[in-house]
């Protein structure tokens, strides 16, 4: 008796935690209608939505990497274009040091030019000074001779040919005696 008293006290307090079968039958169908819904209606807007995200976050990715490739690309090529400007910027140095060096050897050459053309010059004018004096000494030492010959002789001299005459032999001698000297002095 017992057992049959527990088993209709079993029966009778059903678990509160269990629910009934005819609402997991209902559940089960609103489940399937919803679950069918989200499946076709819903769903393929989220798949839509989500690959055009995936395309435009890859097509942004592949703008990125040519944009990064293109800055690399332009960075070479003004990195090659520096390196260009400098060999061209020591080029030109080196050329102007060497022009530097043809001009001014250019100028110590015009410099000696116009030093040896001062020095003829001087020369020159010297020498022409020195023939100069030489007839302004023959002039005033043929005057000077003529008037102590004069005086010594006691003739005149002032007939031109024969004191021209007397004076040139004066001085003939005079050369002759001179060259003699420097003769024995060297």
């Amino acid at each position: 008796m017992i057992t049959n008293i527990v088993l209709a006290a079993a029966e009778a307090t059903k678990n509160p935690l269990l629910p009934e079968n005819y609402d997991l039958f209902w559940s089960s169908v609103v489940f399937v209608i919803l679950l069918t819904f989200f499946w076709f209606k819903v769903l393929p807007g989220f798949k839509k939505t989500l690959d055009e995200r995936t395309e435009a976050i890859e097509g942004r990715l592949a703008a990125a990497e040519r944009a990064q490739a293109q800055v690399a690309e332009k960075t070479a090529e003004i990195e090659k274009a520096q390196e260009n400007s400098r060999a061209e910027a020591a080029s030109i140095r080196e050329a102007a040091r060497a022009e530097g060096v043809a001009i001014l050897a250019e100028l110590k050459e015009q410099a000696n030019q116009e030093a040896a053309r001062i020095t003829a010059t001087a020369k020159a004018q010297i020498e022409a000074e020195r023939q100069a004096a030489l007839v302004s000494l023959r002039a005033e030492v043929g005057t000077l001779a003529i008037d102590l010959a004069s005086q010594v002789v006691g003739a005149s001299l002032k007939n031109d040919k024969v004191a021209s005459g007397v004076v040139d032999s004066f001085l003939a001698e005079l050369e002759s005696s001179e060259k003699a000297s420097k003769g024995k002095g060297k």
